[in-house]
């Protein structure tokens, strides 16, 4: 492979920038990374570990004569962030994200990029539970989809650019318009979040089924759900606060279906939920058929000897 960008900045070093700095290193994708965070002592364990070539105090250091520049920070603090680079961005320079949020994300960002510099949107759908500048991996994007969200009349070269050093980190690129991306972001992943967060919190208010037993009889129902409530919090409230109408309206769906469920369990109508298990289960075997998971007993996990 061959380089991309001469010179790369991620702005934020937690799981997002640490695997793109690893997936690059492994491609030959860019001649230098430079890399700032807010915190000193995240910055200090990317040193220590040699995360980028170099870590910078300020984003507007960073930023400096970047080819490309990547937000990798909570959606909540992107437009101050914007703010901060805008007048440092060197013209022709592509600019994106990573939030899993696009609309709001938009509008705060969009304003403060110069003109002649490109704002081309992205949310690379890979994660774990993990975050901070040790837990990236030069694998997580592999086999997974990078959503690119340009604006109308964006620089199909600058697009073209972008979309080639997703593709070379190992990801499918697709591209989406802000308010459809929202809409299927609240869909496949905001509010299964939201709904992990509340069996988790559910099974802390039962009293009667005691954190050991909750812990120690957790089959993969709950410790799925545990694995997703785990994730960085500042992240998801951020994601919430703004993604409200998509998220709104798909949580209102799914109450009217838990409430229709509800009603079949209390009627005895075993129809009705033998044909909705019949159908959601069908949904399962298009994720394994597309190839975002293993049909392998266990999620493919590896087994512990514990």
């Amino acid at each position: 492979m061959s380089v991309i960008y001469d010179r790369v900045a991620l702005i934020g070093l937690g799981l997002i920038a640490g695997s793109m700095a690893h997936a690059m290193r492994r491609g030959g994708l860019a001649k230098e990374i430079v890399g700032t965070a807010r915190s000193a002592q995240t910055r200090q364990v990317a040193q220590e570990i040699g995360l980028c070539d170099r870590v910078v105090e300020t984003a507007a250091e960073a930023v400096k004569d970047a080819d490309l520049v990547v937000l990798a920070v909570p959606v909540g603090v992107m437009g101050a962030v914007a703010e901060e680079i805008g007048p440092h961005l060197k013209p022709g320079a592509t600019v994106t994200d990573a939030g899993s949020v696009k609309r709001a994300v938009i509008e705060a960002v969009a304003p403060h990029i110069p003109e002649g510099v490109h704002f081309i949107p992205g949310h690379p759908l890979a994660g774990t539970e993990h975050s901070g500048p040790r837990s990236g991996f030069a694998e997580l994007f592999d086999n997974r989809w990078c959503l690119l969200v340009p604006a109308e009349g964006t620089d199909p070269q600058a697009i073209a650019r972008l979309r080639r050093l997703w593709e070379a980190m190992g990801a499918h690129v697709d591209e989406m318009d802000p308010d459809h991306h929202d809409l299927v972001l609240a869909v496949t992943s905001h509010a299964p979040h939201l709904i992990a967060y509340t069996m988790v919190g559910v099974a802390d208010d039962l009293r009667r089924v005691t954190d050991s037993e909750v812990i120690k009889y957790s089959a993969a129902g709950f410790r799925d759900f545990t694995r997703i409530a785990a994730s960085d919090p500042t992240m998801w409230r951020d994601v919430f606060l703004n993604n409200k109408d998509a998220t709104l309206e798909i949580l209102g769906r799914f109450t009217e279906e838990l409430f229709a469920l509800q009603r079949a369990i209390r009627t005895g109508d075993g129809d009705h939920l033998f044909d909705y298990f019949t159908r959601t289960r069908a949904i399962r075997r298009g994720i394994i058929e597309a190839g975002q998971d293993t049909d392998a007993p266990n999620f493919g996990r590896a087994k512990t000897g514990s």
